[in-house]
């Protein structure tokens, strides 16, 4: 019989969800600042999109494993999902601290796959991590709160970049190349750094993960006690027969995912280039543009996510979704017609709302559907449909920009605009799963003690 989990209290969920800060702060740094130390150190326009192949390739490889191996680990002193997400963090510290010292171009491209790694080691687990605490009626608010934190994270990241600019950066015109890392750029990695450890370490320690249950911890028992070739084998064996087990409601998702993913991709990798081409910026000049947009669509997030909790429970998570999809689009349609720098940054508040239904409502509507004891090689299939569109992303966009799209950043970004729209089309045909009964009445802002 399963038994209902206790509901927890506000700060009992954001406790949880503080190590998030750390890690969305990296990727706020790998979204805005790595493609551009890219260029700096001799990429081309055309070069980016496989230069970020290691985020697919590690998201893919490295998050259904460490999911299916968690579902498999138990001890009562480090917990089942903890102490993959701490070594990830450890991992991601290092990295960051050393990534602003890159002397070429692969080195800092080696880097970011080390990188990678970490972050999809800490990443997975936490959002399995959030659904192992949390009764169905609660996840919505649960994983709303770690788009909050996504959104806080990027911003303090994006945030660091234009001040430190502001404050240590030499006076620069926008005719002056920039052919080397600036020095101001290190300052923010030193902070990533301190913070992907030390938040993580925070969450850590403020919540304990709840005990499996006598049925889990014999399965977990009778997996351990096998040969080790055996236990080698069984996580990819587990993501097989997860896949073949997957619910239609994930498949159709699948579609959907194609497009945001490669769309946001798109962003990420072309929004520095294309100031640069739009607004005749420098290097410098566009990444701190970049930057001031990023960090106002995740101010957007950080004041949006949490307030689309009552709105996706009175509508329903799939119209509250299909709509930031459409938000998000048009915010990308219009950007590259703005000339002024100012009056460019507020569709970035139309992007943020989508940003944070994105990074919480599919999680907890597929998380109420998944079974408890695959919920961790779920949320890595999940992921493995982030990162599939990702790496198509970075095989085909190179040869898609230079042939097609003229070389143009700018068509690029319009391009990401119209992916948005059809996403949000496809999003149309999901159908919302049910909660179980024996959550309905379980109140979201409970303060029940665990």
């Amino acid at each position: 019989m399963k038994i209902p989990k206790p509901s927890l209290s506000f700060w009992q969920i954001f406790n949880m969800n503080v190590g998030f800060l750390g890690i969305q702060f990296s990727f706020g740094l790998q979204q805005t600042a790595v493609n551009p130390i890219f260029s700096f150190l001799g990429a081309h326009h055309e070069d980016l999109p496989l230069l970020n192949l290691a985020g697919p390739v590690t998201g893919l490889i490295i998050q259904p494993i460490i999911g299916a191996i968690s579902d498999k680990t138990w001890s009562p002193r480090w917990g089942r999902r903890k102490p993959f997400f701490l070594i990830g963090a450890l991992i991601g510290s290092l990295c960051l601290f050393a990534f602003p010292f890159s002397p070429t171009l692969w080195f800092a491209v080696g880097l970011l796959w080390i990188l990678d790694v970490g972050n999809n080691m800490a990443m997975e687990p936490y959002r399995a991590f959030v659904g192992d605490k949390l009764p169905n009626k609660q996840l919505s608010f649960g994983y709303q709160m770690q788009s909050l934190f996504v959104g806080a994270g990027i911003v303090l990241a994006n945030a660091s970049i234009f001040l430190f600019q502001d404050w240590f950066g030499d006076t620069e015109t926008a005719s002056e190349a920039v052919k080397s890392i600036p020095k101001w750029l290190y300052y923010s990695f030193f902070i990533g750094a301190i913070l992907s450890i030390a938040t993580i370490l925070w969450s850590v320690i403020k919540t304990p993960e709840i005990p499996p249950s006598a049925e889990e911890i014999k399965d977990i028992e009778k997996h351990n006690s096998l040969p080790l070739n055996e236990r080698i084998k069984t996580p990819f064996i587990e993501i097989v027969q997860a896949i073949k087990d997957m619910p239609k409601f994930m498949w159709k998702l699948a579609s959907v995912y194609l497009f945001q993913w490669y769309a946001l991709f798109i962003y990420w990798q072309f929004i520095s280039p294309m100031f640069e081409e739009s607004m005749g910026f420098n290097k410098s000049q566009a990444l701190s543009q970049a930057a001031k947009m990023n960090t106002t669509y995740n101010l957007s997030t950080i004041i949006f996510a949490l307030a689309l909790v009552p709105l996706a429970l009175k509508w329903g998570g799939k119209k509250v979704y299909v709509v930031s999809l459409f938000l998000t689009g048009t915010a990308m349609l219009c950007i590259p017609y703005i000339k002024d720098p100012l009056i460019v940054i507020l569709p970035m508040i139309l992007f943020g709302v989508g940003w944070a239904a994105m990074m919480g409502i599919p999680y907890s509507m597929v998380s109420k559907i998944v079974p408890q004891e695959r919920r961790g090689v779920y949320m890595g299939i999940l992921n493995m449909m982030i990162v599939i569109p990702m790496g198509i992303q970075t095989v085909t966009f190179g040869p898609i920009v230079k042939n097609i799209l003229n070389n143009s950043a700018v068509n690029a970004i319009l391009l990401g605009g119209l992916f948005f729209v059809i996403a949000g089309i496809l999003a149309l045909r999901l159908q919302e799963p049910k909660l179980d009964n024996e959550d309905e009445n379980i109140a979201i802002t409970s303060t029940n003690p665990q």
